[in-house]
């Protein structure tokens, strides 16, 4: 850790969005170290977050490109992600405290604070807010997720003072358990097993309040960018970290923009996942799990990320417009390219030039794309869902759009017509259009569609087409949904006919 210039304290970063800003630029615009400190741990900060999105952590991946400032500063004893009242993110990270770490301990360390914000997002009632008993859970499941997400065996550890052991960085999740399970057993009651007890916040929560007597962990490095409440309240007097003689600032977490910021990586990510990134799935899917207990809002939110087309699972109860949310993601999924990790060279020698740390970005190859959207007219089509098709697509950036009708046959539809009632239906004739097989008006389709969307009462042979995955079939009232039963299965929900 710094020394003589680390120890100036930091005013309570408080009140107004204004002042905080304020207070955050003021951060950005002093000398936070010696400047060979700060690049070398800017090498291995930026070195972390890379691992992280090569597939470690597609979360935090997503999260830090959202902190929009990396900021380092000797304001803060270990690492924080700050929310302020502009509706951004910012990291802030001590150099010195980074270089005392190794390459597999800052991605812990950022690991760590990620998930401080995402689970704030997940986690927002005041009363679990502010009971230590709550503070220290999450630490103990969070840490647990850290351990087995980046396949460690121990917490990461600083060096000891005056040549001392080596000291653990944060709560060690086994270290509370071990007590927790003494404690119960001289009660003569029954502990869980470890798994159990650290799958959430809430069960590690509920099990500590089973305990008769608590001694929470002196967090001397708590690697935790909370608001006034630090772990358990006992590193130190008026903010001091305690035993380092260091100040410690006071970081709100600004509710709105977590709650901003939060929804955005994880509808991001869960979009990467129905879009078949494996790594995206199974992170978003162990998180999910891990908040299952969370309350009616959080399973709320998460039916409106599309949690349940990712499962593969339908929802119990619909909302009037659930089939509208759930076609906008699902096409939303089929239209976005994947992207990757760049360098961006003019904009990060403008950023070093100014004294800031240039961020990775992400760039996906742009191009327009092609929504093919068929009516089926041969029974009743209602007027509510052909409207908000031709408005959805109309105002969707980057896409070309083509229309069809068909019964038996196909039929040239003009976006804004009423679409009237015909005979039989066949879908084949459909596909072999979509797929260059067939000319409608004497033309064939000359473009390739990434997404194909079929409204229709699904009354008609079931076909195969040749890239299931791009076709989104959305049903009508009384419909037989088959789509959904077909091998593969496709993208497939029942539409209402009122809004």
């Amino acid at each position: 850790m710094a020394d003589g210039e680390s120890t100036r304290k930091l005013a309570p970063i408080k009140g107004r969005a204004d002042d905080r800003l304020s207070d955050l630029r003021r951060l950005m615009a002093e000398e936070p170290a010696d400047p060979d400190v700060v690049e070398k741990a800017r090498q291995l900060k930026e070195a972390a977050l890379l691992d992280f999105g090569i597939g470690q952590s597609t979360i935090a991946s997503w999260l830090y490109s959202k902190c929009h400032r990396h900021i380092p500063t000797t304001a803060v004893p270990t690492a924080a992600v700050i929310a302020t009242g502009d509706g951004t993110c910012a990291l802030l990270y001590n150099p010195h405290f980074f270089l005392e770490l190794d390459h597999e301990g800052v991605k812990f360390v950022l690991f760590h604070e990620a998930r401080h914000l995402m689970h704030r997002h997940l986690y927002v009632d005041e009363v679990l807010r502010g009971d230590p008993r709550f503070t220290l859970a999450a630490e103990v499941a969070i840490n647990h997720v850290a351990l087995l997400r980046l396949r460690r065996s121990a917490l990461p550890t600083v060096p000891g003072k005056d040549g001392g052991p080596p000291e653990p960085v944060g709560v060690d999740p086994r270290e509370v358990y071990e007590q927790y399970r003494d404690d119960l057993r001289e009660q003569g009651l029954t502990p869980v097993s470890y798994d159990d007890f650290c799958y959430t916040d809430l069960t590690v929560y509920s099990e500590l309040r089973r305990m008769r007597t608590l001694e929470p962990p002196k967090l001397v490095f708590c690697v935790h960018g909370d608001s006034e409440h630090d772990g358990n309240g006992e590193d130190g007097e008026d903010g001091d970290d305690g035993d380092t003689g260091k100040a410690r600032p006071t970081i709100p977490l600004d509710d709105e923009t977590v709650e901003q910021v939060g929804e955005a990586v994880l509808r991001e990510v869960v979009q990467a996942a129905l879009r078949g990134d494996q790594a995206a799935r199974r992170e978003v899917l162990d998180l999910a799990d891990r908040s299952t207990d969370g309350g009616d809002r959080i399973e709320r939110m998460w039916g409106s990320l599309g949690l349940d087309k990712l499962r593969g699972t339908t929802p119990v109860t619909r909302r009037v417009d659930w089939w509208q949310r759930w076609l906008v993601d699902v096409l939303a999924s089929k239209l976005q390219e994947s992207e990757r990790l760049i360098y961006p060279k003019k904009h990060g020698a403008i950023m070093l030039a100014l004294g800031h740390d240039p961020m990775l970005t992400r760039r996906g190859p742009e191009r327009t794309k092609v929504v093919l959207v068929a009516f089926d007219t041969s029974g009743s089509m209602p007027d509510a869902v052909v409207e908000w098709l031709t408005t959805l697509v109309g105002q969707t950036d980057g896409v070309e759009a083509h229309w069809l009708s068909f019964d038996g046959v196909v039929m040239p539809f003009v976006a804004g017509e009423r679409v009237f009632g015909g005979g039989g239906t066949n879908f084949q004739n459909v596909v072999d259009y979509a797929e260059g097989r067939l000319e409608v008006g004497g033309k064939p389709l000359d473009v390739e569609p990434d997404a194909i969307i079929m409204v229709t009462d699904g009354y008609a042979p079931p076909v195969t087409p040749r890239e299931p995955d791009r076709w989104i079939w959305l049903i009508t009232d009384g419909g037989d949904d088959w789509p959904e039963r077909h091998h593969p299965p496709m993208a497939c929900h029942r539409v209402t006919s009122g809004r």
